[in-house]
């Protein structure tokens, strides 16, 4: 299928999907015209992307933990390598938690509320 097809199949924006392709993360063939053309398995390939970036995961680490990814819902099968990977994002995510609500109760504390 083409771009504009797997757009509308996915509900994500050609600009995106040719980002993901940047990335590493979609792979896409050249018709004898230069048009990308994927694979139906394309499809399942953007939502895992998807929904792992709503996991707060970077592409970088999105291009390992693929390999590990099946079923739309990007369930994983954890290596030891991608559970460490998993372990030392979420640690970051939860000092940027920590930070967060420092700084918040600082701000609330501006305002005599301690909101």
């Amino acid at each position: 299928m083409r771009i504009g097809e797997l757009a509308r199949r996915t509900g994500v924006s050609t600009r995106l999907l040719r980002y993901y392709g940047e990335q590493g993360l979609l792979v896409a063939e050249r018709d004898s015209n230069g048009y990308r053309e994927y694979a139906e398995d394309a499809v399942v390939r953007v939502r895992q992307i998807r929904r792992l970036l709503a996991a707060g995961l970077t592409t970088e680490v999105i291009a390992t933990a693929l390999g590990c990814a099946h079923g739309e819902e990007a369930e994983l099968d954890l290596c030891p390598e991608l559970a460490t990977t998993l372990r030392r994002e979420l640690d970051a995510m939860d000092d940027r938690i920590d930070a967060l609500r420092r700084r918040r109760g600082v701000l609330a504390g501006y305002l005599g509320a301690g909101e």
